[in-house]
């Protein structure tokens, strides 16, 4: 998916679990970040493999471990890193008509951080033959001395990504590359990843933040979908659904049967007056009897359910 530049660019979408007071969910995390083609330094003479490690990891910024810095093209001026720049030209303090972003590939000059000389974007210094970057992809013009996130370029997403190109798959229809543990197990939604998170409104593709795909394929931030879980309780629990579609985000079977037990412990008075529900789980539709608390699905048994 989604994308990072300490955070690379942009972002992959790693499996993980994340514990919710109900149940457990799977989690996918982005961890990624730009475009990556890695142009090999292994094969140096030994008289300049020495030069080329100079200043690793000394130079950079709270993004990047790089030893370059770039010009941006859209306003002529210099920074440690794209997001950097997209941080600094999208500030409150900025007049809202100046505000931009800088479109990764369109970088075409960089700055040694050594010596100080501007030329063309490459991984090797033309002046003092310091390389200024470790892991550089010439597509994305993304340069990090720090290896250890394992980036990788995904053509399918057209940017660089971290955690290893073998644990990762890219889904041509989500439009994103996500943990190959998800791959016969995802369910398949359009651009799942290409739209702002239904919470927060951040551009999840891009999004330097861990993200889960729920068990319907919408996505959200992991940050989010905690606080979400943290504002539900068990009366409440029927609400803990996809913000976009009302699916229930996890098994909430467990959840159902407390609910069954407590709602037999409450008299109705409406006994008498019946209303059509429908599920948001299984899109079933019912005729069941009114209560004032909850409605409970005919087929699956779920009380994630609306009176139509």
């Amino acid at each position: 998916m989604g994308a990072m530049d300490v955070q690379l660019e942009s972002t992959a979408v790693q499996h993980g679990q994340a514990k919710i007071n109900v149940e457990e969910h799977a989690l996918v995390s982005l961890l990624s970040d730009e475009k990556y083609a890695t142009e090999k330094t292994e094969d140096v003479d030994p008289d300049d493999y020495e030069k080329l490690e100079e200043g690793i990891m000394q130079y950079g910024c709270a993004h990047y471990r790089r030893r370059c810095r770039i010009r941006a093209p859209c306003c002529n001026e210099i920074f440690d890193c794209r997001h950097c720049h997209n941080e600094t030209k999208n500030s409150i303090k900025i007049d809202a008509v100046k505000r931009h972003e800088l479109p990764r590939h369109e970088v075409q000059q960089v700055i040694c951080s050594l010596c100080g000389t501007e030329q063309e974007v490459r991984q090797v210094c033309i002046s003092c033959g310091v390389c200024m970057g470790k892991y550089f992809c010439e597509v994305c013009k993304l340069f990090d001395d720090d290896v250890s996130k394992q980036q990788y370029h995904c053509n399918g997403c057209g940017i660089c990504r971290i955690g290893g190109k073998e644990n990762f798959f890219h889904c041509s229809k989500c439009g994103c590359c996500y943990s190959i543990v998800l791959k016969n197990s995802h369910a398949c939604v359009e651009g799942a990843m290409h739209h702002d998170c239904p919470i927060c409104f951040e551009y999840l593709f891009e999004s330097t933040n861990d993200v889960s795909v729920l068990p319907c394929g919408h996505t959200i931030h992991v940050k989010c979908l905690r606080e979400m879980e943290e504002h539900c309780h068990l009366k409440l629990m029927l609400r803990f659904a996809c913000p976009l579609c009302s699916k229930s985000v996890c098994d909430m079977s467990k959840a159902w049967e407390r609910l069954d037990e407590e709602l037999a412990t409450i008299s109705d008075t409406c006994d008498n007056k019946m209303v059509r529900i429908l599920c948001n789980d299984c899109g079933a539709t019912s005729e069941v009897q009114f209560h004032l608390i909850a409605h409970k699905c005919q087929k699956c048994k779920s009380y994630n359910t609306r009176q139509i």
